[in-house]
């Protein structure tokens, strides 16, 4: 495992989401055009994609680690430890990615 992703999973550390709830921190895409350019991040809109860090008690369709597809739209936004992370409830979430 990468030392970026272990630093990932000490975001999360400490934290239970409540009930149906699921802690997600987003995965790092890079960005190209057709054209081979690579797309800046302030030009970017969010990542629909993370991984799982943390889940509640009556979450029962995902687990930590699962890479995740989730609506645009959807959860709490928040900062910890300058990386930018999400809450959500377990039915705003997608799909599952397949390792």
């Amino acid at each position: 495992m990468s030392t970026a992703a272990k630093e990932k999973k000490n975001v999360a550390k400490g934290f239970q989401p409540l009930g149906d709830r699921v802690f997600i921190t987003y995965t790092e895409e890079l960005e190209r055009t057709a054209g081979g350019i690579y797309v800046p991040d302030s030009a970017k809109e969010k990542p629909q994609r993370g991984v799982v860090q943390a889940v509640g008690k009556k979450v029962e369709n995902v687990k930590v680690g699962d890479q995740v597809l989730f609506d645009k739209y959807s959860g709490s936004k928040l900062r910890i430890e300058d990386e930018e992370c999400l809450i959500l409830k377990e039915e705003d979430i997608l799909g599952i990615f397949a390792n």
